[in-house]
């Protein structure tokens, strides 16, 4: 898979290329990941890519002509009616205006050939690029970053992950939170689900390792003792204390049986 970035700090993308399981899929050229320098597509002495918005305001805006010849330059030209012209791209403006990324959205994506990204900076990007070009907004949260760099590297990151051969176990990617769709779920033989995550799900239940007592605090008995059929209880009900507690929004869309209701009420009675 190929990812294209357009920025006007190419360089900001070098650190974190080069660690973790980024640095491995680029070595084993499972994915590609180039950064694009808007700059070299504006033609003035001073290499100006934003000017003052149209109708008073605070901040600047990328101007159209550099984005445009930039994307052009990658082999992107301006929609059609039925959207995207290239089969298998996506061009994605990051902006805090955009709709939500998750990790449902990081599976569709992981389904292309590639992603072109535009990185927003200063009070946003003109217009028209976005209805010309992209075929999408992201935002990575309700919340406004300096420029669209940051988001770009998540977006990146969590598709890159999901493409397979990029993660050494490809379970790793499935029974984590948000790791699966509910029509996904692993039930064991006693009804209780493996891990139930992603879109509608909970999330994850809490992980210990070795040692056993760490400065005082020792690791759930439950999970020492080996009977597989106790430790998975106890995981569904820490996935439900930990949804509750974290993201009880998740809870309105969750498959829930009569037990987990009946463990939800108690907590939340114990809670009042």
């Amino acid at each position: 898979m190929r990812f294209d970035i357009i920025t006007i700090f190419p360089g900001f993308f070098e650190g974190i290329l080069a660690h973790g399981i980024l640095r491995r899929a680029l070595k084993e050229r499972l994915v590609t990941v180039e950064a694009h320098d808007l700059r070299e597509h504006a033609h003035d002495k001073h290499r100006t890519v934003d000017d003052r918005p149209f109708g008073g305001g605070e901040g600047m805006v990328l101007k159209p002509e550099p984005l445009a010849e930039t994307l052009e330059s990658l082999g992107l030209q301006v929609k059609t009616a039925r959207g995207s012209t290239s089969a298998g791209t996506r061009v994605i403006l990051l902006s805090a205006q955009g709709q939500p990324f998750t990790q449902a959205t990081a599976r569709e994506l992981a389904e292309l050939d590639r992603l072109v990204l535009i990185c927003g900076r200063y009070e946003g990007v003109d217009e028209r690029i976005n209805e010309l070009y992209c075929d999408m907004e992201l935002s990575i949260g309700d919340y406004v970053l300096s420029g669209g760099e940051l988001a770009a590297a998540v977006v990146v990151d969590a598709t890159a992950r999901l493409i397979p051969g990029v993660l050494g176990n490809e379970a790793s990617g499935e029974f984590e939170s948000f790791g699966v769709t509910d029509d996904a779920i692993d039930l064991d033989v006693d009804g209780v689900p493996r891990s139930q995550h992603g879109a509608g799900g909970l999330l994850d239940y809490p992980h210990y390792t070795r040692p056993a007592e760490f400065r005082g605090l020792r690791a759930p008995e439950v999970l020492l003792n080996g009977d597989h059929a106790q430790i998975r209880r106890w995981r569904r009900e820490q996935q439900l204390r930990k949804t509750l507690h974290n993201r009880p929004d998740l809870l309105k869309r969750a498959v829930l049986n009569a037990d987990d209701q009946k463990l939800l009420a108690d907590m939340e009675r114990s809670r009042s």
